[in-house]
């Protein structure tokens, strides 16, 4: 991910998307946290709120209207909530969605790769589908390619309405950039690229292949391994701890991050970059949730981890790492939202209230959880 030199009283402006269903909520405590960190930092960020998605459609007829491009444009990142609801994906014969937005944000601020982390949590393997001793140190990280692939090819549909098509076509050059930065941040890791591809039944995947093998006597301290999609699948559940790195191209990329974000116990706790030459967007993983909206029962986490992948982008990786350390705390001392504890949990806001105390040395040593006031920090 792009850096740059940490300054004292850094000033960054951050173009807002709250998003539809819990999207607003759960990025407004990310927000807060932002706001802790800069008190305690010294730091300014300046929000400018935009729209796209549903609520966009709703007002402007647009899932992705041009003045959110502009302020995009003249914004150092992009933090988004969530986008989606029930009443687009439900009726096939919609024009405009709100996914329509999203896909052609990443296309014209050119977001080409999409980072997300994958970390379990040790209080909260026995919450994990898998047994505790397949996911206990599991830390990876898939580089999804995010701007080409079938999702963006030629689609048709015959007069009839029976036959239908999808066009997946990628450039020697869109395979090279995001591999660079994989390569790149194996380095930094424990050396060890896994390309995921689908070469020995699709032209595509050969080519990927073949750039990947190019490239990689460019990084001869990375291993590189490769593994067929259906394969890569598997060994997500079979032996998760294997992986370090993974690159794979749009479409599969989608699919496998959205299986191994299930093996942590909670969606609502993984967070995602995506990343281009000139600009960043910070997104949880999860979808709109529209079920939740409002209730302040939506797990704000995925956001908040969000918010600090985007200050490791800026350069702040002390910052970034404090947030961390905060969401940690909240997790081990057993302040969890609805979606991982069903019986003992609490709100929304609440969470983002204490990542925020934790941020600015305000938790207490000692204290009192059954005296906690819901949907607040306070400690009494």
């Amino acid at each position: 991910m792009q850096k740059e030199e940490k300054r004292i009283d850094m000033q960054k402006k951050i173009a807002v998307i709250l998003g539809d269903g819990i999207g607003p909520e759960v990025t407004q405590q990310s927000i807060k946290v932002l706001d802790a960190v800069a008190r305690q930092f010294k730091h300014q960020f300046f929000y400018e709120h935009c729209l796209m998605g549903a609520s966009a459609i709703d007002k402007t007829g647009d899932a992705l209207p041009g003045e959110t491009l502009q302020i995009c444009h003249r914004s150092d990142a992009v933090l988004l909530g969530a986008i989606g609801h029930p009443r687009y994906d439900n009726d096939p014969s919609a024009k405009v969605r709100p996914e329509d937005g999203l896909l052609k944000l990443r296309k014209e601020l050119g977001l080409f790769a999409n980072i997300r982390p994958i970390t379990t949590y040790a209080p909260l393997q026995h919450l994990s589908p898998l047994k505790s001793s397949r996911i206990e140190g599991v830390d990876f990280v898939i580089f999804r390619e995010l701007t080409g692939g079938i999702y963006f090819g030629n689609k048709q549909l015959n007069e009839d309405k029976t036959e239908a098509s999808d066009d997946c076509i990628y450039h020697r050059d869109e395979i090279v950039r995001i591999a660079h930065l994989a390569f790149a941040y194996a380095q930094q890791r424990r050396k060890v690229l896994t390309l995921v591809d689908k070469a020995n039944v699709l032209e595509t995947s050969r080519l990927w292949r073949k750039v990947v093998q190019e490239m990689s006597t460019q990084y001869p301290d990375v291993t590189v391994n490769y593994l067929f999609v259906d394969n890569a699948a598997m060994q997500i559940i079979i032996n998760p701890k294997q992986f370090d790195v993974i690159l794979t191209e749009n479409m599969f990329g989608d699919i496998l991050s959205d299986e191994a974000s299930v093996i942590t116990g909670s969606i609502g706790l993984l967070p995602s970059a995506s990343v281009g030459n000139k600009l960043a967007l910070f997104e949880p993983i999860h979808g709109s949730y529209p079920q939740a909206a409002g209730k302040n029962i939506a797990n704000p986490n995925g956001s908040i981890l969000s918010a600090a992948m985007m200050l490791d982008y800026f350069g702040l990786a002390e910052e970034a790492e404090l947030i961390r350390e905060a969401v940690h705390w909240n997790l081990a001392n057993g302040f969890l939202t609805k979606d991982i504890d069903s019986i003992n949990n609490y709100s929304t806001a609440t969470i983002g209230d204490l990542v925020s105390d934790y941020v600015e040395n305000r938790i207490p040593s000692r204290m009192n959880k059954e005296n906690m006031v819901i949907s607040k920090s306070t400690i009494i």
